[in-house]
């Protein structure tokens, strides 16, 4: 029999057992989401209010070098409740609401060897989450997961094909249409067929575990294991016994009603001990304006970014490739160089006493390769210089051996109290929760392609909110302020210009998530120029989020605030349009309201200032690939 003929029945068996009355049901607290487990544990399904989300999918694990589990029956269910309110540090809100059902279901082989597995199940009332457990201390060899994820009804979905740095366009496809064994990235991002609920499939909480892909078996999306490059058998080994990552699904309303959601980071671990010392901010960046072999080692430049970053008010400035003793003229791990060292003429403690007289951190720029072997000397030297945080690059691997350097290195920067950024990252999946300082990652197609290509459109950037940012914080890299329009952007590697208008290049800073974000561009490209009042003043961690309106690919209005003051960016794609704003959002009272919207160049942007209250509507006019950026600040009767 064919492999998809064999998939097919396989399923059509999973669907015509579904809905036996042993199965296993898990509930969210409100009663709107159901997961439903089979008592034999091979499948899957879940329903969100009275509609089938996911239609009955495989669930279980391949050993490598071990029988096939046999049939499985419920041996135990340990039920548990969960309701708590957890701080936050330098993220997209203050705190976060850790509510669901849980149970542990524990399955044991009817005959042969009698093996147990469990299943850690929760329900949220706006997503599921589940993972394998095996108990014991012998290692534990894993062929691959069974698990799958059958859309119920032919579903319309977001998906980005598998890249080693994480940095495609995101394309709408039925499941029905995707190529057979072609790879997909986290998350995939779908519609039911009615379009009652918006979901998302990605995965959390990667902790002693590998990373994954999907990959297209008829009708499901198979989960396909990352196994480290050039070892050959198990995808994932590990010391003892086993516990998988979360898959999880993020459920809502609306395909923005996703964005607030918290259920990645409440599959994580909190932290342990004290991360008030994270600090998040803006920060000056040398790399985007300049080559693309990067900026050479020079002192008076360094200075006058630093210079730059303290005039503006921003915390950080992160010097990029080039500045370590032999490196050579962009990012290749080469043997002669040493990151321990500055290049010649370079005092790098020197630099960092004059950037923190000023009020700026200095971060650096590091090779991976560089790193990993030598971590804790590096780091020392580090501290010791007085640098404030690390850009890690070029990973471009999810297998288990770099999500251990993942953790590894988080810890090692939260010891010694320094941010952590990665780039050539995988997706989140909530390492940020259990390490605040890793404030924030790359994983996303942005804005440092307009060096080198066509692809980040305006389009794309609609697409980023609806389905990247879903699983963390993206370090997109915005800032660029000189703007083009599709049709007159021209590629180039040197002061590089943007697909969009001043407007979004400005809304950007709402709309992406990003607690430590970048100022891409040149000084010279910012002084004096319109809507870089907004872009100092503007924070880059929040108290709450909330999306307002907007649909992926076409445009977003998303809600911030921070303290009493609110911030609103609105984005579209190349569409003009006027986004017609309720601020029903807002307290009872007056509002001083001061709008950034696009003007009549590409470049242009009008300020105004108008009182608003809560029962009023704000019209933001959008030019096609434009944007608009809002204060709302509580303002006194007179």
């Amino acid at each position: 029999m064919h492999k998809t003929t064999r998939i097919a029945a396989a399923l059509l068996a999973l669907a015509a057992s579904g809905a036996q009355a042993a199965d296993l049901v898990i509930a969210s607290p409100n009663g709107s989401i159901s997961l439903r487990i089979a008592d034999d544990a091979s499948s899957f399904s879940i329903v969100r209010k009275g509609e089938t989300v996911i239609a009955p999918s495989p669930l279980g694990l391949e050993l490598d070098g071990q029988p096939a589990f046999g049939l499985l029956r419920l041996e135990s269910r340990q039920d548990t409740k969960e309701d708590r309110v957890i701080p936050l540090v330098a993220t997209k809100a203050a705190t976060a609401r850790d509510h669901y059902a849980g149970t542990t279901l524990a399955f044991r082989e009817a005959a042969g060897p009698r093996r147990r597995v469990f299943m850690d199940v929760r329900a949220y009332d706006d997503g599921v989450a589940f993972r394998y457990r095996l108990d014991g201390t012998e290692p534990v060899k894993l062929r691959s997961e069974r698990t799958a994820f059958v859309p119920a009804g032919d579903a319309s979905c977001l998906l980005t094909p598998v890249d080693g740095g994480h940095e495609a366009q995101f394309e709408r496809h039925r499941v029905s249409e995707l190529k057979a064994d072609a790879a997909f990235d986290m998350p995939v991002v779908c519609a039911t067929p009615s379009g009652r609920t918006h979901y998302a499939i990605t995965q959390a909480h990667l902790q002693g575990y590998t990373g994954a892909s999907f990959r297209r078996e008829g009708e499901a999306l198979r989960l396909q294991l990352s196994g480290v490059p050039g070892r050959q058998g198990p995808a994932f080994v590990s010391t003892g016994g086993l516990t998988t990552a979360w898959r999880a699904v993020m459920m809502a309303d609306r395909a923005g009603d996703l964005i607030p959601s918290q259920l990645v980071g409440n599959l994580n671990p909190a932290p342990a001990g004290d991360f008030s010392w994270v600090k998040p901010g803006k920060t000056s960046w040398d790399w985007w304006s300049g080559p693309l072999e990067g900026v050479k080692p020079d002192l008076a430049a360094y200075k006058r970014f630093i210079d730059f970053a303290a005039e503006s008010g921003f915390a950080y400035h992160l010097i990029d490739a080039g500045w370590s003793f032999g490196a050579g003229p962009c990012c290749d791990p080469l043997p002669t160089t040493d990151i321990a060292r500055a290049a010649d003429g370079i005092d790098m403690p020197a630099l960092a006493r004059y950037a923190a007289d000023k009020g700026v951190g200095l971060l650096l720029w590091v090779h991976w390769q560089h790193l990993d072997p030598r971590m804790d000397e590096v780091l020392d030297t580090y501290a010791r210089w007085g640098i404030k945080g690390i850009k890690v690059d070029f990973m471009n691997r999810d297998d288990q051996d770099i999500v251990k350097f993942y953790e590894r290195v988080a810890e090692a920067t939260a010891k010694r109290q320094m941010l952590l950024d990665m780039h050539g990252a995988y997706v989140p999946a909530g390492l940020q929760r259990t390490y605040p300082n890793y404030i924030t990652q790359e994983g996303v197609l942005g804005a440092e392609w307009n060096k080198m290509d066509r692809r980040v459109t305006p389009r794309h950037n609609l697409m980023l909110p609806y389905t990247r940012m879903l699983t963390g914080p993206m370090d997109y890299t915005p800032g660029g302020f000189r703007n083009a329009t599709p049709a007159t952007y021209e590629i180039r590697a040197v002061m590089p210009q943007t697909q969009t208008t001043r407007g979004q290049a400005l809304a950007m800073y709402v709309v992406y998530d990003s607690p430590l974000q970048m100022v891409s561009d040149d000084p010279a490209n910012y002084r004096g120029e319109a809507g870089f009042d907004f872009i100092k003043r503007v924070p880059t961690a929040w108290d709450e989020t909330r999306f307002i309106s907007g649909e992926p690919g076409e445009d977003i209005v998303l809600a911030r605030r921070r303290g009493k003051t609110w911030y609103l960016g609105a984005m579209t794609s190349e569409q003009a349009r006027t986004e017609k704003v309720s601020l029903g959002f807002l307290p009872p009272g007056r509002w001083k309201a001061t709008v950034w919207q696009d003007g009549e160049e590409v470049r242009e942007v009008r300020r105004t200032q108008r009182m608003v209250t809560n029962k009023d509507v704000l019209s933001l006019a959008l030019a096609a690939a434009g944007g608009a950026a809002v204060v709302l600040e509580p303002t006194p009767a007179p």
